[in-house]
């Protein structure tokens, strides 16, 4: 059978082979006392909250359960829109709101929409792997540019200015970040749009972890420079609905028919059970409930970050959204393969794949390595996830620990 040059340039994700191998590891401790603790998942450890799973089983027990218009329940988009006004003071148009299956399929719309074969998108590195296999997919081409620590791990406008080339279609962004948890500084975000949009360019920015600002100078939606950003968005993060696969984007007027069209074709529209439960989100309790997980998210963050320093595991930015710890694990490498004689030559130096998997079977702990994450410095990086309970980081400490020791 042949298989596509499409699909064949797709690279893999490396995060899966990890989890399986988390999986096989787990499964034969099952019976023992030390069970595996799972830090490598982006994925909230709360659940809906229980209005939203009310209206979910409302839904389904009144028959609501049929296709909605592409873009959307209306009167969903209409509480994404407000939500925008109660939370940010920002006015967006339910109108330009598009609920899509998740964050994922609004990337692809909008790659498929915006993107031509060969056009270039420039992204940081690291920056979460999806996102470039969206733009190969589109038949454009994803360029890395390495980021650094003083740049908060995100583009700068004069790294965006310097790589612009004739083949250049825009940037995509993503504030906060996966794996790093940092955010665009809002000057620096107004500085790469206005270099963008000089030059005809987009902007795409991957806002699904917005919600989750711990900081008041960074939690700000881009959506306030002005109509033209594209935003994406998601239920799974701060609405902590991952597996109901829905989300929402963003996009000029001139955009929303285009991008209607193509989600008639490829989706039909998200998950109308899904819609009817995500209006229960926006309800007072609910809103209530998920400051509450937010505050838990931070006090997370703000315990498991200096744990890990004090390991030797230095987490160079404090992250100021999201739930991941972004950590260089090049000390703790050495002293966990210290005297290893398969890693006694410079070509045979341990980085955070090994370690990733010498901890997982040491510890029983599952961290992801940042192979996945592009290729600058990211040999020497792992992302811990603290969306788990405190209990579990506690216990994770531990074993780093005394497998550190």
């Amino acid at each position: 059978m042949r298989i596509s040059a499409r699909a064949q340039r797709i690279e893999p994700f490396y995060v899966m082979e990890m989890a399986k191998s988390a999986a096989a590891i787990a499964r034969e401790a099952a019976h023992g006392d030390r069970p595996m603790i799972y830090l490598n998942i982006g994925e909230p450890d709360f659940t809906a909250p229980p209005l939203v799973q009310a209206a979910a089983e409302r839904a389904i027990r009144d028959g609501h359960t049929q296709y909605t218009q592409a873009t959307g329940l209306p009167l969903l988009r209409e509480r994404i829109s407000q939500w925008y006004a109660d939370r940010f003071g920002l006015r967006v148009p339910a109108r330009r709101i598009v609920v899509t299956a998740g964050a994922s399929a609004a990337l692809q719309l909008a790659c498929l929409a915006l993107i031509e074969a060969g056009d270039e998108i420039l992204m940081p590195d690291p920056s979460y792997p999806c996102n470039r296999q969206f733009v190969s997919m589109a038949e454009g081409r994803a360029v890395l540019l390495p980021s650094t620590a003083a740049e908060r791990f995100q583009l700068s406008a004069d790294k965006v200015r310097q790589a612009w080339g004739a083949h250049t279609r825009g940037v995509m962004l993503a504030s906060p970040s996966n794996p790093t948890g940092t955010s665009i500084h809002p000057d620096e975000l107004a500085r790469i749009h206005a270099v963008v949009s000089e030059r005809g360019g987009i902007t795409l920015i991957d806002e699904i972890y917005l919600g989750l600002s711990y900081d008041d100078t960074y939690g700000r939606s881009a959506l306030a420079l002005d109509d033209q950003i594209i935003s994406i968005n998601s239920f799974s993060k701060y609405f902590n609905m991952t597996g109901w696969r829905l989300g929402w984007l963003v996009v000029p007027d001139a955009l929303v028919e285009v991008v209607e069209q193509i989600a008639q074709h490829l989706f039909i529209c998200a998950s109308t059970v899904s819609q009817h439960a995500a209006l229960a989100c926006f309800e007072p309790d609910s809103l209530a409930e998920y400051e509450r997980r937010r505050a838990e998210f931070r006090a997370r963050r703000d315990w498991f970050v200096p744990q890990l320093g004090a390991l030797g595991l230095t987490v160079p930015v404090m992250p100021d959204g999201a739930f991941y710890a972004w950590a260089d694990c090049s000390a703790a490498c050495d002293r966990m393969f210290a005297g290893r004689s398969e890693y006694n030559s410079e070509m045979q130096h341990p980085g955070s794949w090994e370690f990733a998997f010498e901890l997982m079977k040491r510890a029983h702990l599952a961290v992801t390595p940042g192979r996945d994450f592009g290729h600058a410095e990211t040999a020497r990086c792992v992302r811990f996830s603290t969306a788990n309970s405190m209990a579990q980081l506690h216990t994770a400490i531990e074993r780093l620990k005394a497998v550190l020791a």
